[in-house]
């Protein structure tokens, strides 16, 4: 049903961009491991956000939009692929699965239109020397980490752009050194900006690190003087002052764009990459310090967190912003996930969607069903798999099955945080999740490696 609901969306042309010649520019920003309720347009209290706040205001926080996968390497893979875990390549979390080099992501979609397709931060989708490379996929340049263990430092020896080392002076790994990488990635972010704003269409991809452990920053950043005295320990105001930092960058990009006239013809997504954990989490902050997965002006909370089978491993924040044609203040309730992005900005910009990806496009959602010409279209079910469990969603019911052995039922809608088990008296039900489930997954079929030295090298230099 899924795939009819795409071929459904593609079949109209958005009024949008019928009366506007000029294609969107597209700005997706993910923060690694920025959890759902910490950021403060989703209710959090303790940390700094005023421009993610301002970007959320500007356009539509989306409640309900999921992430693709419980992890990192996962959940990237949903998001460029348009593909949930049953079809994708990459599914588990080691860090040097690749993407194949038949799957289509975002920056192929968008390069033949002539887009210019710059990303900058985490890729985690193929090493080096696969077939997963972003020079590979539609991308002019990417700058930043191939290979997730790599970026398990803010002080690497090198960073890799286009295949090639950049060396990072002064650093030799670990959470001190010369050369704060971020700043290195932000600063070829803007770089790529400013030399496309208005020149020709672009697709900036933004997978930024921080707040992603371990946590380091340099004590010279403003962010840190904000929290270095706070109560807390040493990690939480490091965790703290690198969320601030990174919101401070994406003030920079809003600016830009309002500086170059071009805000009313941006896109831009803001997101966590993964449902967050429990941090710094005390007697009097059982869910952590900063309440991820635990609504701190309610009693709303979402089950477990990043790596395991249930919602709040699936949990992030969500917000877009496209200035004249989201009206802004909005918050919205359709309920999607990573693989939609591809299609949404494949429609919003007048592309085809490539074959067998799983996400349908939420743009009626943004813009209004008027303006998009069509009504929005809803998922059949949501999907997601690792290792031996999976989870299946089909409106307000989720099934969970732990090991592919005893299945487990929750009404979302009564019991948003899974607290209640209700497979015993809803046996027709998780019948039909289960079948559903069998339709969805197929073998994996990982990208492939020409040579391991490079990307065993990079797995290495944190």
């Amino acid at each position: 049903m899924n795939k009819l609901l795409i071929s459904i969306s593609c079949a109209f042309v958005p009024l949008a961009m019928a009366a506007d010649t000029a294609k969107p520019n597209i700005i997706y920003i993910m923060s690694d491991e920025l959890a759902y309720f910490e950021p403060g347009f989703m209710g959090g209290k303790e940390l700094q956000t005023p421009n993610m706040d301002r970007l959320a205001a500007s356009g539509v926080i989306m409640k309900n939009v999921l992430s693709g996968g419980p992890n990192c390497a996962p959940a990237r893979g949903a998001l460029l692929t348009g593909k949930h875990s049953g079809h994708g390549s990459v599914r588990e979390n080691s860090g040097d699965n690749a993407i194949r080099a038949d799957e289509k992501t975002i920056g192929d979609v968008l390069k033949p239109l002539g887009y210019a397709v710059g990303g900058f931060g985490k890729w985690g989708i193929g090493g080096r020397d696969s077939t997963g490379v972003p020079e590979k996929h539609g991308y002019d340049i990417f700058l930043g980490y191939y290979d997730q263990a790599h970026a398990h430092s803010y002080y690497p020896p090198y960073l890799i752009r286009n295949s090639d080392e950049v060396p990072l002076a002064g650093n030799h790994g670990g959470t001190q050194g010369q050369t704060y990488a971020q700043y290195v990635i932000h600063d070829a972010a803007m770089k790529f900006l400013r030399e496309h704003a208005g020149k020709e269409p672009f697709f900036a991809h933004l997978p930024y690190t921080p707040p992603h452990g371990p946590c380091a920053i340099p004590e010279s950043d403003p962010a840190w003087a904000i929290y270095k005295d706070k109560p807390w320990s040493k990690d939480a105001r490091l965790y703290a002052a690198m969320v601030t930092m990174m919101d401070r960058e994406i003030g920079e990009i809003l600016d830009l764009l309002k500086e170059r006239g071009i805000e009313k013809n941006t896109i831009v997504f803001l997101s966590g990459d993964n449902g967050g954990e429990d941090r710094f989490a005390d007697k009097s902050h059982p869910r952590g310090l900063f309440s991820g997965n635990k609504d701190p002006n309610g009693t709303l909370e979402f089950r477990d967190g990043k790596g395991n089978p249930y919602e709040g491993a699936f949990r992030v924040s969500f917000a877009v912003s496209w200035p004249g044609k989201i009206a802004p203040g909005r918050t919205s309730d359709f309920l999607g996930y990573f693989p939609d992005v591809l299609p949404t900005v494949a429609e919003a910009v007048g592309a085809k969607v490539p074959p067998g990806v799983d996400g349908i496009s939420f743009l009626p959602e943004l813009i209004g069903e008027q303006a998009a010409g069509r009504p929005q279209a809803q998922h059949d079910y949501l999907y997601w798999e690792k290792g031996k469990w999976v989870t299946i969603r089909q409106s307000d019911w989720c099934a969970v099955n732990t090991g592919r052995k005893n299945w487990e039922l929750y009404n979302m809608a009564g019991d948003p945080s899974q607290s209640k088990d209700v497979v015993a008296v809803n046996p027709e039900i998780l019948s039909k999740l289960q079948a559903l489930a069998r339709s969805a997954h197929e073998p994996q079929r990982p990208g492939t490696y020409s040579t391991r030295e490079r990307a065993d090298r990079d797995r290495k230099a944190h």
